[in-house]
């Protein structure tokens, strides 16, 4: 089904303010999902809709948060994130970082206690339009396989960056530790679609293409992804005070019960270490060179990153955006949920 980003967010804002949300907070998710698939990230779009209907109707997600910002030093903080949406909360914190850095030339502000915040990309693209670097990870329950392991531990426990260049544009990188996050498992699983053998291993540890018989996932070049999936954990959960590892709360399981997952936002400005205008025209450049670079046999060109997933949300501006028939059925209906994912396991299809 195709539809306008409009229509998407004004679908999903009236689903989630069905199950229990308000109308400010359930805008606030609707744009990131909305964001996400306009992309071409459908893993982190409105495929999840759904799933935080019936947490939020269950209680796992808190509809009515009390939402606390706590300075802890002159470019640092915590915001206590009471168990909201991760994407309203990050949000908020990513403003408050936003300002402290505007003040102080950095800052590092911990989310504590949220439910999934979607794609990271949103918050970093927050701090780029306001000339700053922006720099976000957080916690994933445990899906991921470790380098030399057989048992899940870490989650794909997302990194993303974005800077500024000129004219609105910006480097933007958003990935998971792992080759592909979940929501591409669930993405494929939607399409009734095989996955390449890299991206997973079934419950004996042999690699497998069949989405539903994915009994953990792989970590990015071996050892180097576990290990960047280790510091994401150290900065978004120990640091913070929250459950790490393993101990990391399942993203479906119990869904009354609170995730109190973590995130970490970093803020720089550039204005505090060289000439801005030279940093962003320096930005620029780099673009511009990847851009100009010979591509490798295959390929048309070399683009920056984000450059691909810019270009496919101007497309959708025109074209709109394609989304999976049962997802836009879903969001028409009358239905706020079907409990799908109450203590479901997601390795056990």
């Amino acid at each position: 089904m195709n539809v306008t980003k409009d229509e998407l967010m004004n679908l999903i804002q009236a689903k989630l303010t069905k199950a229990g949300l308000s109308g400010e907070h359930a805008s606030v998710v609707a744009d990131v999902l909305a964001f996400a698939d306009a992309k071409g990230a459908h893993s982190h779009g409105a495929i999840r809709v759904e799933y935080y209907a019936e947490r939020i109707v269950k209680g796992g997600i808190n509809a009515n948060p009390n939402f606390k910002f706590e300075k802890t030093g002159p470019s640092t903080a915590v915001f206590h994130g009471d168990n909201a949406t991760g994407h309203v909360a990050a949000k908020q914190a990513m403003d408050e970082a936003i300002q402290m850095a505007k003040t102080n030339g950095v800052a590092i502000v911990g989310v504590r206690q949220i439910s999934h915040s979607g794609a990271l990309a949103y918050f970093v693209q927050q701090a780029a339009r306001e000339d700053l670097i922006g720099i976000s990870v957080c916690q994933a329950d445990p899906m991921a396989v470790p380098f030399g392991g057989s048992e899940a531990y870490y989650g794909t426990n997302p990194i993303a960056f974005a800077a500024p260049g000129k004219n609105g544009k910006m480097i933007t990188f958003d990935m998971a530790t792992t080759v592909k996050a979940w929501g591409r498992i669930l993405e494929a699983r939607s399409k009734n679609e095989m996955i390449p053998d890299t991206w997973a291993v079934d419950n004996e540890g042999n690699p497998t293409r069949d989405p539903f018989k994915v009994g953990g996932l792989l970590p990015i070049a071996g050892a180097k992804g576990f290990g960047l999936a280790m510091m994401v954990d150290i900065l978004s959960g120990v640091l913070l005070g929250l459950p790490f590892g393993n101990q990391v709360s399942p993203l479906y399981g119990d869904l009354t019960q609170d995730r109190n997952l973590g995130q970490l936002h970093i803020v720089i400005n550039p204005a505090f270490y060289s000439d801005l205008e030279t940093f962003k025209a320096n930005i620029e450049q780099t673009m511009a060179d990847m851009n100009n670079m010979k591509p490798a046999p295959g390929y048309e060109s070399v683009q920056y990153p984000g450059q691909g997933s810019e270009a496919r949300a101007l497309a959708s501006e025109e074209n709109g955006i394609e989304i999976v028939d049962e997802i836009y059925e879903y969001l028409v209906s009358d239905a706020i949920h079907h409990d799908r994912y109450h203590n479901y396991d997601p390795f056990a299809d």
